[in-house]
Order: structure tokens, then C-alpha cells, then sequence
């Protein structure tokens, strides 16, 4: 699992700053997956949701639709929409499963 500091320079390479970016436990959302997540404000304001998922064996369809739902679960957390999602994958990944991903309006970032 990755710390904050790492997230916030992964996202400066790619333009993305926030006012505040603050870590949720899965555990908070009634999930044992060993996953990062964290809720950023940008800088117009809106709630963006960043997870970080990082292991050894490959990110498939049926894992994708649990983070989606994982997802819903942390907009019912913090009782707002959530404007844009983004994804970093440390680990092999299913094509079907990064396209589940985009077809739900993720922005995928894959290292391997």
C-alpha cells in the first residue's frame, strides 16, 4: 500500500492537484480488500476518489466490479456525488477489466 506523499506526487506529474486529500479506510466502507482509497477536493471544488491497488497476481472483471461498488459505497459515506474517479494499478491487468473500468468513467492509470 501506497502512503499519501506518493499519491499526491504520482498525481502532480499528471497536472492533478487538490485542496485536500484525506484517506479512507476500506474497513470504514465495510470492505476487507487491501486497497488505498482516498477523497481529494480539487482545486473547483468537487470530490474526487482516488484508489490505489497494488499485488502479485492479475486485476480481473469480477475485482473491478467490487471496487465500482466500493465506489458507491464511499458516495454514501461521505453523502455526495463523486465527480471523477481515478485508478492506479500496480499489478497485471485483464483488458476486459480496464475497459469495465473506463466504460464507468475511471481514468486508469496502469504500472506493472
Amino acid at each position: 500500500m501506497e502512503n499519501i506523499k506518493t499519491i499526491v506526487e504520482f498525481l502532480q506529474t499528471k497536472q492533478i492537484i487538490f485542496k485536500s486529500l484525506k484517506e479512507v479506510s476500506p474497513k470504514e466502507l465495510g470492505s476487507h480488500k487491501k486497497i488505498s482509497i482516498y477523497i481529494g477536493i480539487d482545486l473547483q471544488g468537487y470530490y474526487t476518489d482516488i484508489m490505489w491497488l497494488e499485488k502479485k497476481s492479475r486485476v480481473l472483471r469480477k475485482e473491478v466490479e467490487e471496487l465500482i461498488k466500493l465506489h458507491e459505497k464511499l458516495e454514501k459515506y461521505i453523502d455526495s456525488s463523486i465527480k471523477k474517479k481515478y485508478i492506479i494499478i500496480v499489478a497485471p491487468l485483464c483488458s476486459k477489466a480496464k475497459a469495465l473500468l473506463e466504460e464507468n468513467n475511471w481514468k486508469v492509470w496502469h504500472h506493472v
